[in-house]
C-alpha cells in the first residue's frame, strides 16, 4: 500500500515539521535565557504544566486520525471527511472549556504545583501561563487540521504551515525580549500569535475541494454521537495516558524546584534540546498511525504486520544517527547561553543520558505503541503505559533523585527505565499477535 517513495514522501515533511515545532521551543527558551535564570526556570515549569494540555489535544488528534485513516484504507472517504469535522468539533469544546478553568485558577495552581520556587520565578511562571493559555484552542484546532492531512499522507502541507510560523515565533521572540525588554511576556506572545497563525490556515485548507478528504460544515455544526463515540474510543485512553504521564512529570517538575534554580535551569534547558532529540520518534509515531490505520482499514492483515516491522526499523536508525548528531552538537549550543558553567556541564550529561535511550528504547516505548493503537489495540497500551509512568518513572524518580540523592540525574535516570521496561513489553506484545484481533471501523 506504500511503497519507499510514498513512505519518504510521509516521513521526511513530517520530520521537517516537527524540527520547526521544537526550534519554537527552543526558541523561546534561549531568548529567555538572555532575561535571566529565574525567566527560564519560569518558562520550564509552565511548560511542563501547558505540555498536558498539548498531548490532551495530541491524544484527542491522535483518535480522529485512527478512524479517518481506516476509513481511507476502506475507501469510504465520505465517512472520513464527516469524522475530521467531527474531531474539529471536539477539539475546540475541549480546548475552549481547558482555557476557562485554567485561566480562573491559575495562580492558585500554580502555588500548589511550584509553591516552594523563588518569588522571581513564581512571577515568570504566571506571567507565562496566563498569556500561554490562550494559545490552547489554537492548538486544539491546528492539531485536528493537521491529523487530517497526516491521515491522506500529505504532510508537506503542515510542513509549509510550520516553517511560516516558526519565522513568526523567532521574530517574534527577538522584538519582545531585545527591542522590547518584555523578559517571559516576549516570548509567550510571539507563540500565541504563531498557533493562531497555524490554527486559522490549517482550518482554511482542510475545507479546500482538492482533498480527497475535507471539513464539510454540515458536520461541523452538530455532534455525531456514533462518529464521536468511535474517536474517543482510541482518544480517551490515549489522553488518560497522556495526562498521567504530564502530570507525572509535573509531579517531577515539583520534585526539581527542591535542587535550586541551577537545577532547575538546567533541567529546563535539557529538556528543550531533549524535544530536538526526539523529534525522529515523535515523527514516526504518526506515520505509524496512519499506515498501520490504511492497512487495518482494508482489512490487510499481512500488509500490517510488514510495516510494523519495517517502520521500527527505520525508527531505529534514524534515531540512532540523530541522537548523536544532536548530542555532538550540544556543547556548540550550550556556548550561546547565558548561563553558568556548572549548569551548563549538567545539561550536557542529562542530554548524554536522553539520547542514548530515546536512540535504543524510545522507538519500541512510543511509535511502536502508537502503531499498536491504530489496530485498536489501545486499552492494553494504556494499562501499560499508566503503569510504567507511574510504577516506574515515578516512584523511581523519587527513590533516585530524593533518596539517593542524585537531583535531576536521578529523574533522567528514571525517565530511561521507564522506557525500557514499557519497550520491552509492546514488543512482546506484538510478536504475540494480539493486534490482529482488533477493529476499530
Amino acid at each position: 500500500m506504500f511503497s519507499n517513495r510514498d513512505l519518504k514522501n510521509l516521513i521526511i515533511p513530517l520530520f521537517l515539521e516537527q524540527l520547526l515545532v521544537a526550534l519554537v521551543g527552543m526558541a523561546d527558551v534561549f531568548v529567555v535565557g538572555f532575561a535571566g535564570e529565574a525567566a527560564v526556570s519560569g518558562v520550564s515549569l509552565v511548560n511542563s504544566f501547558n505540555t498536558i494540555f498539548i498531548n490532551l489535544f495530541i491524544a484527542l488528534a491522535s483518535g480522529g486520525a485512527v478512524v479517518i485513516s481506516q476509513y481511507i484504507g476502506r475507501g469510504e472517504n465520505s465517512e472520513a471527511g464527516k469524522t475530521a469535522a467531527q474531531l474539529l468539533t471536539a477539539s475546540v469544546l475541549f480546548s475552549v472549556v481547558s482555557s476557562a478553568v485554567i485561566l480562573t485558577a491559575n495562580v492558585p495552581l500554580l502555588r500548589l504545583m511550584f509553591g516552594r520556587v523563588e518569588s522571581d520565578v513564581m512571577e515568570a511562571c504566571v506571567t507565562y501561563l496566563r498569556i500561554s493559555v490562550y494559545s490552547y484552542p489554537a492548538l486544539a484546532i491546528y492539531n485536528a487540521g493537521a491529523a487530517l492531512y497526516r491521515s491522506f499522507g500529505k504532510t508537506s502541507t503542515t510542513m509549509y504551515i510550520s516553517v511560516i510560523a516558526n519565522v513568526i515565533n523567532v521574530a517574534g521572540n527577538c522584538i519582545g525580549v531585545f527591542a522590547l525588554n518584555a523578559g517571559v511576556a516576549g516570548v509567550a506572545w510571539p507563540s500565541l500569535i504563531a498557533r493562531t497563525f497555524s490554527a486559522a490556515v490549517i482550518t482554511v485548507l482542510c475545507f479546500s475541494a482538492k482533498n480527497p478528504v475535507r471539513y464539510t460544515k454540515t458536520w461541523i455544526f452538530k455532534l455525531d454521537s456514533a462518529l464521536q463515540k468511535k474517536i474517543l474510543r482510541i482518544a480517551v485512553p490515549n489522553g488518560v495516558e497522556s495526562g498521567g504521564f504530564q502530570f507525572v512529570k509535573v509531579a517531577l517538575s515539583s520534585v526539581v524546584a527542591l535542587f535550586g534554580t541551577y537545577q532547575i535551569a538546567a533541567n529546563g534547558v535539557a529538556q528543550s534540546i531533549w524535544s530536538m532529540a526526539a523529534l525522529v520518534c515523535v515523527t514516526m509515531g504518526p506515520v505509524f498511525i496512519t499506515v498501520i490505520g490504511q492497512c487495518m482499514g482494508a482489512g490487510d492483515i499481512e500488509q500490517a504486520e510488514m510495516y510494523f516491522k519495517k517502520l521500527t526499523k527505520i525508527t531505529i536508525m534514524f534515531a540512532a544517527v540523530w541522537n548523536g548528531l544532536i548530542f555532538a552538537a550540544t556543547p556548540v549550543v550550550m556556548s550561546f547561553y547565558a548561563l553558568s558553567e556548572e549548569t551548563k556541564r549538567l545539561t550536557i550529561l542529562l542530554v548524554l543520558i536522553h539520547n542514548i535511550f530515546n536512540a535504543i528504547a524510545f522507538p519500541f516505548a512510543d511509535p511502536l505503541g502508537k502503531g499498536l493503537r491504530a489496530t485498536g489495540d489501545v486499552k492494553f497500551t494504556t494499562v501499560v503505559s499508566l503503569i510504567t509512568t507511574i510504577g516506574v518513572r515515578l516512584v523511581f524518580s523519587v527513590l533516585f533523585a530524593v533518596v539517593m540523592n542524585f537531583g535531576v540525574i536521578g529523574i533522567a535516570w528514571a525517565m530511561c527505565l521507564d522506557w525500557v521496561i514499557r519497550g520491552i513489553i509492546f514488543w512482546w506484545r506484538f510478536r504475540q499477535n494480539k493486534w490482529k484481533e482488533f477493529r476499530v471501523i
